[in-house]
């Protein structure tokens, strides 16, 4: 049996002839034309040649006088040179409420969604570029009904049905931009190095926002022991002018003592609210962090007694540090993104070359599509070299060359300040430790003076202003106190920041959605 082969298919297998040539002529200009890239190949930045973070060798953070805290264990911590930094590092203050509180913001942040987002549409951008570097293959099909131009001069014995015909043409359109200087190839360059930008950003969100909800837990934490200061400060001092109440109505005391009391008593009154106040914004912030509204606050609260203070802090090596940290890393890729669009300015200025070919049939009938009379195809060759444009190109690509020349001043700024926070945090722990023990002894000297000033006085032995005196200072200690303690937990906190947050040791980044288009490359 003959097989036969109707219009259409001859005509369509005829039009495939033309796009099978301009892929093939593609396909060799890009295997003889792929090395050929204009503009500067990027070339990471070299590490900083330091081998220290500060002037002199690290210190570790250890308090003189070997004083333990009232929250219990000691102020000192050691520095692990070389260590890794571990990807979740806040457990290593061992509270299971902050461990649920920031596996929480990690799932639920908003901020963080849209870093993700922002990662996402840079990736899809950068395939989308790559198409560029291919074929483009269209098909496109016409079927018309036209009429003889002339029909009124024509006889009325003719048939009228012979002045109007029907025009069918399908054909297969091919274009290709060969890309001979690397233009487009670097423009794929610049749109991978702002996908390599956003996901550094995500991974500074992710660290930005970890870093956070501990920062806001120990200031909450803080908060709670100055507020609790504060309120056994008020009780002394009430059980204080109770006494004097008592003695001024037996006549011990003149009623000014009394007065005096009572003033001191509403000064430390009046500092319970603004803490209290503070801790209600502490609230709604973890909450907010955490990706809820105020009215869902959470659940969990902090003390300075439920966080334990990491002793043993890794401090990486500092030609790791620009490594490390999302931002030096984000700023690494700002430079090459600015490298390449460099190449893409040079590619614009010189000549642009396309191919076109289209092929197809043209006839009046269906059925005579099928005819090799019908069939019709071309190529063209174009090429397009700007002359004279006023230096427009000329300063396009000078503008991009300022550009990379600020990126890489804002890479060096960044590596500066990336060093210079480890410096800070190194230097407020060495301070910290030394803080936490003087405001412990200070505090355990206030309260034993305060103790013995109350006996004496009860004793006749010394007048009310001792008392008076002995109350501020015992105040004065345990807020300082619980403000150093907090202040090493912060800065604790901020070191491990600093140093990167162990983001290249982290397992709980959220995989990219799946492809949902049956055909992608359509």
């Amino acid at each position: 049996m003959r097989r036969t082969t109707n219009g259409s298919g001859m005509a369509l297998l005829r039009t495939a002839r033309a796009a099978a040539l301009v892929v093939g002529l593609a396909t060799v200009l890009a295997a003889g034309l792929g090395g050929c890239m204009v503009g500067p190949d990027f070339v990471p930045p070299a590490d900083p040649p330091v081998t220290r973070y500060t002037r002199e060798p690290l210190g570790n953070p250890t308090a003189t006088d070997k004083v333990v805290t009232r929250q219990g264990g000691s102020a000192d911590q050691n520095f692990i040179a070389g260590a890794d930094v571990p990807g979740q590092w806040w457990t290593l203050f061992h509270s299971k409420a902050l461990n649920r509180l920031v596996e929480e913001a990690l799932a639920n942040n908003p901020n963080l969604d849209a870093a993700q987002a922002a990662l996402r549409i840079a990736q899809q951008n950068v395939e989308a570029q790559r198409g560029t570097l291919f074929p483009q293959v269209g098909f496109n099909g016409l079927g018309s009904r036209q009429k003889v131009p002339g029909g009124e001069l024509q006889s009325p014995l003719n048939d009228q049905r012979q002045l109007f015909y029907s025009l069918y043409t399908p054909q297969v359109t091919v274009s290709f931009t060969p890309d001979v200087f690397g233009g487009n190839r670097r423009q794929i360059e610049s749109l991978e190095a702002q996908a390599e930008n956003q996901r550094f950003q995500l991974e500074a969100a992710y660290l930005s926002l970890t870093a956070n909800v501990v920062l806001a837990a120990i200031q909450e934490a803080s908060l709670r022991a100055q507020i609790d200061a504060t309120k056994r400060v008020i009780q002394a001092q009430t059980e204080v002018l109770t006494l004097y109440n008592k003695q001024l109505s037996l006549g011990q005391i003149a009623g000014a003592d009394v007065v005096v009391q009572q003033a001191a008593l509403s000064v430390s009154m009046q500092l319970l609210p603004p803490l209290e106040k503070q801790l209600a914004l502490q609230r709604n912030l973890l909450t907010a962090l955490v990706g809820r509204l105020p009215s869902e606050e959470v659940t969990q609260t902090f003390t300075l007694a439920s966080l334990r203070l990491p002793t043993r802090l890794p401090v990486s090596l500092p030609s790791h540090l620009v490594q490390q940290r999302p931002d030096v890393k984000a700023a690494e890729a700002n430079v090459q993104q600015a490298s390449a669009l460099v190449g893409v300015a040079v590619a614009n200025r010189l000549p642009q070359f396309n191919i076109t070919a289209n092929g197809g049939s043209s006839a009046v009938r269906i059925a005579q599509l099928a005819s090799s009379a019908a069939s019709f195809y071309g190529i063209v060759g174009t090429v397009a070299q700007p002359i004279f444009d006023a230096g427009t190109l000329f300063r396009r690509q000078r503008a991009a060359e300022e550009t990379l020349d600020q990126a890489q001043a804002q890479y060096r700024a960044v590596v500066i300040g990336a060093f210079q926070n480890v410096a800070d945090a190194l230097r407020a722990l060495q301070s910290d430790a030394q803080a936490v023990a003087a405001a412990a002894a200070a505090e355990k000297a206030t309260s034993q003076s305060l103790d013995l000033i109350r006996k004496q006085y009860t004793a006749g032995a010394i007048n009310s202003t001792q008392v008076l005196i002995a109350q501020q200072s015992y105040l004065s200690a345990i807020v300082t106190s619980a403000g150093a303690r907090a202040n090493q937990y912060a800065d604790t906190a901020a070191l491990f920041q600093a140093l990167g947050g162990g983001w290249w040791n982290r397992n709980d980044v959220r995989p990219p959605k799946p492809e949902r288009d049956p055909a992608p490359f359509l």
